[in-house]
């Protein structure tokens, strides 16, 4: 396999090809943010994650074939600066959890939340809500039937720790709905993409869940 998942500001899209769906990865902005566009291989139908910035350097990725969907995994200003412009330029419908749509720059067409779908053509993708980085924060599932499960975290999971919290109460909830929702359903092989910096397996990060819940970030 040649995608790495490993991608910075600026420089070339890594692309991993599944049986039925395309990931391109690539990083925008000064926070370096991921950028993902999922590509059903069956219809062509496209759906982008976060909407981060660089609404040019997105629709050149996009290209001509556009978009059907954008998901916007949290309402965190550094993940939704391109959204206006890309959504004027493609027509994409918007996805966001609903507890956080209110908060985003443009109207959300779709309110998700726990078990509800995101479809990209033929693939099918499961909101799974992770409360405590925001209120709405949002997982993507995609539980690819001729492989393993691919799951898109936001900044709800990282290599290394859960996202940002602002209190014991959202560090709490939060690294809960990851050990509930993700870690103990999904198995070691499950790879996962967050909103910023490398991929990572929760294989890789199984063993120090418990050291999160200690050090309280």
């Amino acid at each position: 396999m040649s995608y790495r998942g490993k991608v910075v500001p600026g420089g070339p899209p890594d692309v991993r090809e599944l049986a039925k769906l395309t990931i391109t990865k690539f990083s925008v902005g000064d926070m370096d943010n991921n950028v993902y566009l999922l590509r059903c291989q069956t219809t062509d139908e496209q759906v982008l994650v976060d909407a981060a910035d660089e609404a040019s350097r997105i629709l050149q990725v996009v290209g001509s074939d556009g978009l059907r969907r954008v998901v916007t995994t949290h309402r965190h200003w550094d993940h939704h600066r391109a959204l206006p412009e890309v959504v004027t330029a493609t027509g994409a419908i918007t996805v966001a959890g609903d507890a956080d749509a209110d908060e985003l720059p443009v109207p959300v067409d779709e309110r998700v939340s726990d078990g509800d779908t995101v479809q990209v053509g033929d693939c099918r993708l499961e909101v799974i809500h992770l409360v405590g980085h925001t209120p709405g924060s949002i997982a993507l599932l995609y539980d690819d039937p001729d492989g393993t499960p691919h799951l898109f975290t936001g900044d709800s999971l990282f290599p290394g720790g859960v996202g940002k919290t602002w209190s014991p109460e959202d560090f709490t909830s939060l690294v809960d709905d990851v050990s509930r929702k993700l870690f103990d359903r999904l198995p070691d092989e499950t790879w996962f993409y967050p909103g910023h910096g490398n991929d990572s397996t929760l294989g890789a990060e199984r063993p120090h869940v418990a050291e999160w819940r200690s050090r309280g970030w």
